[in-house]
């Protein structure tokens, strides 16, 4: 959305400089926060690290709910930043001046790319390439001639699906809130600001969750 205005825009408008510095900008306040939470630790948290606590613990129950508590514990690290990263990047095209880098392709599908590359890799290193990808040809033999490629698309479509959901959300609500701002630009947009903070931590909360999900079924096989 080139046409707005935002603060990076005064030094460049060029597409992919801004993409390049609300990603940027992204990662750093995950950092930030990440450092602020762990500078003074205590064993009553407060502040941030508390926040940061609850957060973690949050992402934890929903990691047990799908592949066991030490499974999810194993990948917390992983699922975490990237539900951070993806959170935060969500929350910034919600405030006036900035752009939201999830809303773009460059950014989703090299998340998407990671998370496909990752789990088949922990699929592999745990159960070996011939035990891992035996469990595409399904649980009769007699039709691994059919599973083994509808398999074989299912896994790749996960990067369309991961990548092309998250920015296809975002993006759109980029333009929802661009439209609303221009027609009512002053009491009116404090309902879709909610609605769309709301939004952001959902698409955060769905990408940790699938990445849980795509974890497990490379991980558990048998029950898979």
């Amino acid at each position: 959305m080139g046409e707005l205005f935002t603060f990076f825009g005064i030094i460049s408008e060029d597409p992919d400089f801004l993409f390049v510095t609300h990603m940027l900008l992204s990662a750093f306040i995950a950092i930030f926060l990440a450092k602020v939470a762990m500078s003074n630790l205590q064993l009553v948290p407060k502040g941030t690290q508390n926040v940061m606590e609850a957060y973690l613990k949050g992402v934890l129950e929903m990691g047990t709910d799908v592949m066991g508590r030490a499974h999810a514990r194993k990948y917390l690290a992983l699922v975490a930043t990237i539900g951070m990263f993806v959170g935060i990047a969500n929350l910034i095209g919600i405030i006036p001046g900035f752009e939201a880098p999830s809303s773009s392709l460059n950014m989703t599908l090299t998340l998407a790319l990671t998370v496909f590359v990752y789990y088949n890799f922990v699929g592999i290193k745990t159960h070996g390439v011939i035990k891992y990808f035996k469990h595409f040809t399904g649980p009769v033999w007699w039709l691994a001639w059919l599973m083994f490629p509808v398999e074989i698309v299912s896994h790749f479509s996960r990067i369309v699906s991961l990548s092309f959901r998250l920015m296809g959300n975002i993006k759109g609500d980029d333009m929802f809130l661009a439209v609303i701002l221009v027609l009512v630009p002053w009491v009116m947009p404090l309902i879709p600001f909610a609605l769309l903070t709301f939004g952001a931590f959902l698409q955060a909360f769905i990408f940790m969750m699938l990445t849980y999900v795509y974890l497990a079924g490379a991980i558990i096989v048998e029950d898979h």
